[in-house]
């Protein structure tokens, strides 16, 4: 009996590979890195052969390390990073490099958007404010100043797509993909005529769009060769990764939040409804799980702006790490931890690449305020996680303004491991936080899940409510709850009055472009 279910989740820093059972349970994953190009200083690009490259090596790592026989997998099955823009020629060839979900280059484009319909029309239709991080503003710009490249292109793809198409020749996506496009009528389900007519977009530059838990096609002979399985076994399409992390961290009905943090961070639950937010700081998602939708608040740069921090500061921290034979960030933690709550008046903006909510600013920069002689490179690496745990409470505070009633968060994601972190969010929320067992894999876990009740190996999404094990537990400390109660409209207020420098910079930035 063919048991395995195959599971890729193609994020942002690289492929993971999981193999889970047909119980559910995770037998072994296997990660590959790949680049992300930045040409000028709010571009990124990444190569769709280093994602083919990843998805071969960590299947042919899968099945080695896992001793499975390739005729054994029964389902393949994705998680992608969304918001992306590839064109594509009727071959499947790209065309130029994927233009990624951080890139925020095209506010011109977005701002024509603006001008034919008005953002608010925009946001009803689609649950999403008009934005270039969106993957119409991205191929408007690459219609606008690439035309011979936009000429060819037969289709637009999203990363995990795009993957699909290589592995079954199908041009497809599915609604949660589909939804953070600003061209997708989330309630009507379908793409909005409207609005592709208002920027003048032909419908069939867009790929078909499915059902998370759709079969789409069967592996060819030619991508069966190049992975090491064989021809035939089913490819279910799967979802964005925040869909497919919902369903990871057991957000498949009305009530519980949950929050990832990876290179960005987002935090949301599931409804039956989307939630229209006055101040457009809340986007809505289409779920994996029909007639759901995802509420959800996204900043850009989370465990991004912890990354960077280890790269371009902490050099101490990893030669110690390296000595100690430990993860760099497990010293970075330690390190942290010698701070006080409130870093010693010391507070970070991470704003390294724009920001989506809640201020929806591409031209937000990161910044220190209050630096003094007297801080230390704890307190340093301190105010970044507490900067960027503020931050995301301005997202979970406007699902509350909305009405919305979140009693606890679950923390899934690489930034789920880290102790001191999760102890930081939970006061900094005001609320518990709590650990599954899978962080990193719960998006590997809702692609799986996916791809099983497409095969009929599940009879539904419920199966996660049997797989999902809460292992530790944060309650907010009252002390450093009421330090971060004075700190967090002081944080605001630091934001608000450096608009007008972001504003300065970025012109400055792009003149020089």
């Amino acid at each position: 009996m063919k048991r395995y279910i195959l599971a890729h989740d193609l994020g942002t820093t690289g492929n993971k590979a999981t193999l889970f059972d047909a119980e559910g349970i995770m037998l072994v994953s296997a990660f590959s890195a790949y680049e992300t190009a930045h040409p000028f200083g709010h571009w990124a690009e990444q190569d769709p052969e280093d994602w083919w490259r990843a998805v071969i090596e960590t299947t042919q790592r899968l099945l080695a390390e896992a001793r499975v026989a390739p005729q054994d997998v029964a389902v393949i099955g994705f998680s992608g990073q969304m918001m992306g823009c590839l064109p594509v020629d009727v071959s499947g060839r790209p065309l130029r490099r994927c233009i990624i979900w951080a890139d925020q280059r095209a506010v011109e484009q977005a701002n024509q958007l603006a001008a034919a319909l008005g953002e608010e029309y925009v946001y009803r239709v689609t649950g999403h404010r008009i934005s270039p991080t969106y993957s119409l503003a991205k191929i408007m710009w690459v219609r606008d100043h690439e035309p011979d490249v936009f000429a060819q292109a037969h289709k637009f793809l999203h990363v995990k797509d795009f993957i699909a198409m290589r592995m079954t020749g199908a041009f497809v996506t599915d609604r949660s993909d589909a939804s953070g496009m600003n061209l997708y009528h989330l309630e009507g389900g379908s793409w909005s005529r409207e609005i592709l007519e208002a920027v003048c977009l032909d419908e069939h530059l867009l790929p078909e769009v499915h059902d998370s838990t759709d079969v789409v096609g069967e592996l060819s002979g030619p991508a069966a060769e190049a992975l090491g399985l064989v021809a035939g076994i089913p490819v279910v399409i799967g979802g964005g990764d925040g869909a497919s992390a919902a369903v990871g961290a057991g957000a498949i009905a009305e009530g519980p939040a949950y929050n990832y943090i990876g290179a960005s961070s987002w935090i949301s639950f599931a409804s039956p409804r989307p939630i229209y937010d006055a101040g457009r700081r809340i986007f809505n998602w289409a779920h994996m799980v029909p007639g759901m939708f995802l509420p959800c608040g996204t900043m850009q740069a989370a465990g991004g702006s912890y990354q960077w921090l280890r790269r371009q500061v902490c050099w101490y921290e990893a030669k110690e790490a390296e000595q100690r034979r430990i993860d760099v960030y497990e010293v970075m933690n330690q390190r942290a931890e010698q701070s006080p709550p409130g870093a010693n008046g010391l507070l970070f903006l991470p704003y390294l690449q724009g920001e989506r909510s809640p201020h929806w600013n591409p031209k937000a920069r990161g910044g220190f305020i209050g630096l003094q002689i007297t801080h230390t490179r704890a307190d340093i690496i301190r105010a970044v996680l507490e900067g960027i745990s503020m931050n995301l409470r301005t997202i979970l505070f406007s699902f509350l303004d909305a009405g919305a009633r979140i009693e606890e968060v679950t923390l899934i994601g690489g930034g789920a491991k880290g102790k001191l972190w999760r102890q930081i969010l939970a006061d900094v929320y005001g609320r518990p936080v709590l650990r599954p067992r899978l962080l990193e894999e719960a998006t590997s876990l809702g692609a799986a899940v996916a791809a099983g009740v497409g095969v009929g190996l599940f009879r539904n999404f419920g199966i996660v409510n049997d797989l999902i094990e809460i292992v530790d537990r944060h309650t907010p400390r009252p002390d450093a709850q009421a330090e971060y109660e004075r700190l967090y409209p002081i944080f605001l207020a630091a934001y608000d009055a450096l608009v007008p420098v972001f504003d300065q910079l970025h012109a400055l930035g792009t003149q020089r472009a």
